[in-house]
């Protein structure tokens, strides 16, 4: 007897029309597993755990790492969808081809350098790492506000903001840390003994420098250098006020606030513990930074109409201020004041650097260089009592200088201006959101004077970019099937941010 001839009893569907939805599910769980991370889930792995990346001994090559997924769905939506470029992208796309083409130049040597002392694994590396940098601003801006929030990504960059303070603080308590990471075991003993690959990989809390007349340790953890640590603090505080602090708009009457009671805690107390380590570092360009940030703060919330804040935020600051003054931190800064300490050679690498940028205006010289002899003469040079004196390296001491070196003029402008362009686009964002991340960018025009920004400063830079590009520009279509019907890792709904001009 054929049973699949005879009609369903009491209208009820069959076997095989029940299992249609059941398949389809499946075959979409099936699509969301083969389809990669969720979006935004990279982003999310790569600052949250960074910490974890550092102790690896990945350090920024993490950014490369996480640029592969990143990569990898930029491919897939530009299939699906088509991809979109940020305003002004034609200007960093010149500039990566100037890094690429300034390659052609290192075996050339300019006036007053050490012969062969271009690297160019060193610019490779930078090359690379600009590659990475460009995959996350895409990344970042391609994504919707829904499929990743202002706010989750604004809570990410907190949590490594308090990773950058617990890093500054096992730098003060037990700076002898270090230890020997996985990547550093897998590389051959010679490579990974380089000094330089040393900075790069080797997991270490602090650096002990003679900076006040004594040796001192100048907390570093979980970045390369003591300069690095606090660019990225003085960039990172921002987004830590701006995900944690803040608790979201303000409720209807009778219904309660959203947000963790946790998380304005844990933020004011890391801001208060950073103190510490701030002053410790010994970073003057920070301690500037920090104060820039304060005013730049300030006028945001001024154009914002929010006089109240703008009270609280001086009472704030002042209050800091007044509690430091009370406190031996202030006997280290005036010490620190007192101090000198790398003032000629900066100044003396600074002018190489112009000299060479005027030598070669179009293409630089495709990476860094060793000057001959030091500021006080060309014969003093290293020697075995002392190996850290002359050869300084021209353009360690600052983007902007390493850009003047390595790409020259034009190069140099190129760069500047797709941030110089992305700022005045954007200047009139004073939502909370909107009025960080343009800070982000126009902090990199100061700390360029003293940072190289490469890589952890320059991709806080690269999300801020995207985060305010996206917010002037209407999203694309929906996301393709595979990745919109993916309710595994999907990121998960975050509460509501100031859209309104002036926040919530």
């Amino acid at each position: 007897m054929n049973t699949a001839a005879i009609p369903p009893a009491h209208g009820l569907p069959g076997p095989r029309a029940r299992a249609v939805p059941v398949l389809r599910a499946l075959g979409a769980t099936a699509r969301a597993r083969t389809a990669g991370p969720a979006p935004g889930r990279p982003l999310h792995w790569l600052l949250i755990g960074y910490p974890l990346w550092w102790a690896l001994g990945l350090g920024q090559f993490a950014f490369w790492v996480f640029a592969v997924p990143m990569a990898a769905e930029l491919l897939r939506r530009r299939r699906a969808t088509g991809l979109r470029l940020p305003p002004g992208f034609t200007l960093w796309a010149l500039f990566l081809v100037w890094c690429a083409v300034g390659l052609a130049l290192i075996g050339t040597n300019p006036a007053g350098t050490v012969p062969g002392s271009g690297s160019l694994t060193g610019a490779l590396v930078r090359l690379a790492s600009y590659l990475a940098l460009t995959v996350v601003l895409l990344y970042v801006g391609n994504l919707s506000r829904r499929e990743l929030p202002d706010l989750a990504v604004a809570r990410s960059l907190g949590w490594l903001c308090l990773a950058t303070v617990a890093g500054g603080m096992l730098g003060l308590l037990a700076p002898e840390f270090e230890f020997t990471a996985p990547t550093e075991r897998l590389l051959p003993a010679g490579l990974a003994a380089d000094p330089y690959v040393q900075d790069l990989l080797h997991p270490a809390s602090a650096q002990i420098m003679d900076v006040l007349g004594y040796e001192s340790a100048r907390p570093k953890a979980p970045w390369e250098y003591t300069n690095t640590w606090g660019n990225m603090l003085s960039l990172l505080v921002l987004w830590l006020a701006v995900g944690w602090l803040w608790r979201g708009p303000r409720p209807a009457p009778g219904a309660a606030r959203p947000g963790s009671w946790w998380r304005p805690l844990a933020a004011g107390a890391a801001v208060a513990v950073s103190a510490a380590p701030i002053v410790y570092s010994l970073n003057r360009a920070l301690w500037a930074g920090l104060a820039l940030t304060v005013a730049l703060v300030l006028v945001q919330l001024l154009r914002a109409g929010r006089i109240l804040a703008v009270g609280a935020a001086t009472a704030a600051a002042t209050a800091v201020l007044a509690l430091a003054l009370l406190t031996p931190l202030v006997d280290i800064v005036l010490e620190r004041m007192d101090s000198p300490h790398s003032d000629d050679g900066r100044a003396a690498t600074s002018l190489a650097a112009v000299e060479a940028a005027n030598a070669s205006p179009v293409l630089g010289w495709g990476t860094t260089r060793d000057m001959v002899g030091s500021s006080e003469s060309i014969a003093i040079g290293p020697s075995p009592e002392c190996p850290g004196c002359g050869n300084h390296t021209i353009g360690n001491n600052g983007q902007l200088w390493l850009l003047l070196v390595a790409n020259g003029w034009v190069g140099t402008a190129l760069f500047l201006a797709f941030f110089g362009y992305t700022a005045w686009r954007h200047r009139d964002d004073t939502t909370l959101v909107g009025s960080a991340a343009l800070l982000t960018v126009l902090l990199l025009f100061w700390y360029m004077f003293f940072y190289v920004a490469l890589t952890g400063p320059l991709a806080v830079t690269m999300i801020a970019v995207a985060l305010l590009w996206r917010r002037g520009t209407r999203p694309l279509p929906p996301a393709p099937p595979a990745a919109a019907s993916a309710p595994v890792g999907t990121v998960p709904p975050q509460e509501a941010e100031p859209e309104a001009r002036g926040g919530a």
